[in-house]
């Protein structure tokens, strides 16, 4: 079960990165980035981190590159070190056939973790009730953090009976919703409005095309004729990896406002601005290829990575790619957080 300190900060929302891989030229892991990287989201004022997620790079699960536990066990020595008097959401990324998926939850427990983000990447051809099962089989080792992925990174379309039926398994607290997709993000909001568990799953967006709209919206259904309302709390984001300090702002506003009957005008804006960024640095004009190196070269730009290498050279920048990053850099410097980044390296706080 969850910690009731996790789980009120997880039900009240927070800012919750996709934490990324730092590597060395030669694609070995550098770890001293790689903590440089958690300090990062630490002082940003992020609410936790998600690590061995999609983000991190599923093929440091590869036997050639062996790094899955290595990176998760940098991540909790960097925040155990922080001694933090503020709760921290630490969330691992978990995938794969039900065995690995129940022995990455049994690392991720064993190492303190409080949830794990379970993914049905890589799963296309299981049914839907071999993947509930699957489900169940790693709730009974962690609390669960479901994911819905978009299918041009790995994903696959999932059913609304299905999201009905996830959202009662009793050790599920939360899910992920990144199909970038209208409808499918409906049919997880519906059904967990459906479930007998609805006040007890928490709703966060991965729609990173769509963050803003995501969160500033109050989903209404009619279940069994009383109306039921629900939020999306927060975001566990590739695109809050960057730029981070700038997002905990936001999405605090965000909340300051959202249960007013009138919306300024100036988020509904702030919401275009965030795409057109996403656009850029999830490059969504080669069918998002270049996601992973993309936020990895914002990185770089700031001086929290060393490059944008990923451990497989075919993952890389698409053609333009660089020159799109250049263009929401100039058009939206409000958006970014350089000067903080800045001020944390200088002083060598991180």
């Amino acid at each position: 079960m969850l910690r009731e300190e996790i789980k009120s900060l997880l039900f009240d929302g927070t800012v919750i990165p996709a934490h990324p891989l730092a590597l060395n030229e030669d694609r070995s892991l550098d770890e001293k980035g790689q903590r440089r990287l958690t300090n990062y989201y630490v002082e940003s004022g992020a609410g936790g981190i998600a690590i061995g997620v999609h983000t991190t790079q599923f093929e440091i699960r590869e036997p050639e590159f062996n790094l899955y536990e290595r990176v998760l066990s940098l991540a909790v020595e960097e925040v155990n070190k922080k001694k933090l008097t503020r709760p921290f959401i630490k969330v691992a990324g978990i995938c794969g056939s039900t065995n690995q998926a129940v022995k990455e939850a049994k690392t991720a427990k064993g190492l303190g973790y409080d949830l794990g983000l379970l993914s049905n990447g890589g799963l296309q051809d299981w049914k839907e009730e071999e993947l509930l099962e699957r489900a169940r089989k790693v709730a009974e080792v962690i609390p669960v953090f479901g994911f819905y992925l978009q299918p041009s990174v790995g994903g696959r379309v999932l059913s609304y009976e299905f999201w009905k039926a996830f959202s009662e398994i009793p050790n599920v607290w939360a899910i992920k919703m990144a199909p970038f997709n209208r409808y499918q993000t409906l049919d997880v909001i519906r059904a967990v409005c459906h479930s007998s568990r609805c006040e007890e799953v928490a709703l966060y967006t991965g729609n990173d095309d769509n963050i803003v709209n995501d969160l500033l919206t109050t989903f209404q259904f009619n279940v069994d004729g009383n109306i039921v309302n629900k939020q999306i709390v927060g975001g566990l984001l590739g695109h809050w990896a960057v730029w981070t300090r700038k997002a905990v702002s936001l999405l605090e506003e965000i909340k300051s406002i959202r249960d007013l009957d009138q919306v300024p005008s100036h988020l509904l804006t702030r919401g275009q601005e965030v795409t057109d960024a996403n656009a850029a640095f999830f490059d969504s004009a080669n069918n998002f290829r270049g996601c992973i190196s993309g936020i990895n070269e914002v990185l770089r730009r700031q001086g929290l990575l060393k490059g944008n290498w990923c451990l497989l050279e075919k993952e890389k920048l698409s053609p333009g790619q660089n020159s799109e990053i250049d263009r929401v850099y100039r058009d939206y410097p409000h958006l970014n957080d350089d000067d903080f980044v800045h001020d944390l390296l200088i002083g060598s706080k991180i």
